[in-house]
């Protein structure tokens, strides 16, 4: 098992910047893939960025390409979403995920989801 705890969410104004942090405990974190996922208000949940296991690549969806950058620190167990230029069309609930293999867009490929931050940006 592994479980994860996001934290960080919050409100802030259109152009600004929030970083979000999730923890992870149980099983041996360094193994898996990470990701953030996030969902909006009547909206499916939909990929927003994910790092390979080693950190040495990256994946991120078109609408947050060049303005949020996911990490991670493997000797902490955490990886981190930082979000700039954040516009209002970014509000949802931010989740973080872990998981071995599959397609990283896909939810079906993670197997560990934490409970989900909120994030809301106003115009």
């Amino acid at each position: 098992q592994v479980q994860l705890a996001e934290s960080g969410g919050g409100l802030v104004q259109a152009g600004g910047s929030l970083r979000l942090s999730c923890a992870a405990s149980g099983r041996i974190f360094n193994n898996y893939r990470m990701a953030w996922f996030r969902q909006a208000p009547g909206k499916e949940r939909e990929f927003v960025a994910a790092i390979t296991w080693g950190g040495s690549r990256t994946y991120y969806a078109d609408s947050v390409k060049g303005r949020f950058t996911i990490s991670r620190d493997n000797a902490k167990n955490t990886v981190y979403l930082q979000m700039n230029s954040l516009k209002p069309e970014d509000l949802a609930v931010y989740y973080c995920a872990a998981g071995l293999d599959g397609g990283f867009r896909y939810p079906d490929a993670y197997s560990y989801w934490g409970q989900g931050t909120q994030v809301t940006v106003s115009a």
